[in-house]
């Protein structure tokens, strides 16, 4: 039985994980970890910490860390010394620094994290994946995805200007914020050898991050090989707002629409597309789904769908990125370093 439950952070996300953890554990003592001193109780919670040191008093059986990314390795660390299962919002830290101690100090507490990608939970997400899988396309031969969504408008009543995808101290930026797209190429494509990315500020918002970025993108294939190229585009600039993923195969072109939740393709000699799968999810059904997830693998001995080695491999993938950016060069993932002549 989980009987005490902490949230970390108290904005949007931090929110909405309070909702979900009062849904699917009712009589749970839950708790908020909140960096702003208030007398007020939150809805659907039992009361708040102000500090970590309490929070640790409080010993909490699970912990969802959803504050701003630099924060969240530093108080993850804490409870998991104590034996708390995390879910850990993504990206699970804003760098590298720091996350493979974590993950050796779940490792030996017998700790659960499960990292907060939850766009592998959407129906239509899997069904585009298993289509892959299954060899409807064939070999898939490129990849084209794209995300954005204009910042202004992201959260209209919120000044978009104090949030944390604008600023670079909360781990703003575009590439951490929708890195969402880092992680499920991965877990469709394989293992990304290396990057090759320019990270630029394209508009007049008023930020001090990247908005656009562009990467290519080369994925491991067999052994010392990396033949299937992704192209990645992601922007807070764009009016339309756009979530897609294309594979282009031998047999024809499947896609992905993340925003609609359709799966269509379009077969070699067709002329027009053909819708596979919809699934209009309602947005909160893959943070459900993740909860689930999370519960079964404190409750039940199970493996995370997103772990946290999965979490740390999206950061190296975004620090390469970065690192590309800045030299203007292709940048190989640390694993894949002696690959060298691939292309």
């Amino acid at each position: 039985m989980i009987k005490r439950v902490l949230i970390v952070g108290f904005g949007s996300i931090g929110k909405r994980h309070l909702g979900l953890a009062r849904e699917l554990l009712p009589n749970a003592d839950i708790r908020v970890l909140r960096h702003q001193i208030t007398s007020d109780i939150p809805d659907n919670s039992n009361g708040c910490f102000f500090n970590i040191e309490d929070a640790i008093k409080f010993s909490p059986q699970i912990a969802v860390i959803a504050s701003p990314a630099p924060f969240h390795i530093q108080t993850a660390e804490a409870l998991a010394f104590l034996g708390t299962h995390l879910l850990i919002e993504k990206p699970l830290s804003s760098s590298v620094d720091g996350v493979s101690k974590l993950l050796e100090i779940c490792q030996s507490q017998g700790v659960v994290l499960l990292t907060g990608y939850n766009l592998r939970f959407l129906p239509s997400l899997q069904k585009f994946r298993h289509l892959l899988n299954d060899g409807l396309i064939g070999k898939v031969l490129s990849v084209r995805c794209e995300a954005g969504q204009y910042l202004r408008s992201w959260r209209p009543n919120d000044d978009y200007r104090l949030s944390v995808s604008a600023q670079s101290k909360l781990g703003g930026g575009v590439l951490l914020e929708l890195s969402h797209e880092i992680d499920y190429l991965r877990w469709i494509f394989g293992e990304v050898v290396w990057v090759k990315a320019t990270l630029s500020r394209q508009s007049n918002l008023d930020i001090d991050v990247e908005d656009s970025v562009n990467m290519t993108l080369g994925f491991l294939s067999g052994p010392h090989k990396s033949k299937l190229i992704g192209v990645l585009n992601l922007d807070f600039i764009r009016h339309d707002t756009t979530r897609i993923c294309m594979a282009i195969g031998e047999k024809g072109t499947l896609r992905w629409n993340g925003v609609n939740g359709v799966v269509d393709l379009f077969q070699a000699g067709a002329t027009d597309w053909c819708e596979l799968f919809s699934d209009k999810n309602e947005r909160d059904e893959s943070y459900r789904a993740e909860w689930k997830n999370f519960i079964e693998c404190v409750t039940k001995d199970k493996d995370p769908l997103i772990s946290g080695e999965d979490g740390l491999k999206a950061l190296e993938i975004i620090e390469a990125a970065k690192k590309s950016s800045l030299i203007d060069e292709k940048v190989f993932i640390t694993p894949f370093q002696n690959l060298g002549g691939v292309n």
